[in-house]
Parts: C-alpha cells; sequence; structure tokens
C-alpha cells in the first residue's frame, strides 16, 4: 500500500511549511522539529499535545526538547492530529511518496 501527499512537498500548518527533505534522522529530534512546526513552542501548544496524547505535561515537555521520543499509543495519538508528525514519521522510514501537482510545475 502506498501512501501518497497529493498537495505537493510541504506541509503548510499556522503559517509554518515543514519540507520532509528538512526532516533530521535522528527519531527524537524529527519528532522535536514536527511537534514545534505544527504546534509552536509555548506552554499552549504542550497543553495541547497533552490532550491530543492523555501524556503527562513532563513527558510532553521532553518530546518538545528533543529529550525522548514518544512511542506506542502516544505516537499514534500525535500522528492523528498533526499532519507535521505522520509526515516526520513517514520520512524516517523511507514511507514517503510525493507527487507534484501539476500546476505547481507550470
Amino acid at each position: 500500500m502506498k501512501l501518497r501527499v497529493k498537495m505537493g512537498t510541504v506541509v503548510p500548518k499556522m503559517g509554518t511549511v515543514v519540507h520532509p527533505e528538512d526532516v533530521p534522522a535522528d527519531y527524537r529530534a524529527a519528532m522535536a522539529m514536527a511537534l514545534q512546526a505544527e504546534l509552536g513552542s509555548t506552554h499552549r501548544a504542550i497543553k495541547s499535545a497533552m490532550r491530543w496524547t492523555g501524556a503527562s505535561e513532563r513527558t510532553v515537555k521532553y518530546w518538545f526538547a528533543g529529550e525522548r521520543g514518544p512511542s506506542g499509543d502516544h505516537l499514534l495519538s500525535l500522528a492523528r492530529h498533526s499532519d507535521a508528525v505522520l509526515i516526520a514519521l513517514l520520512a524516517l522510514a523511507d514511507r514517503l511518496i510525493v507527487e507534484e501537482v501539476e500546476d505547481r510545475e507550470r
């Protein structure tokens, strides 16, 4: 089964653009980058990630700092709510297939 990003190579969210080729090879750093791109780095962002996953505040702060990475159910919950996390995960797994939109090439 191939997963495809149909709208190009970038994921716009809240004024931030995530380029799949810019995803770090380190899992923890990639998840931190994706969370910060999606939510920002404020306390409100941490609260949003806490609501999405049910994780504690300390745990989510570790994710945002890149000291630890989400695992299991938390990773699934983040990918369910965050396009940036899903793209980072697919890029790390070398499963991201990008199709250019014909109009952008013109």
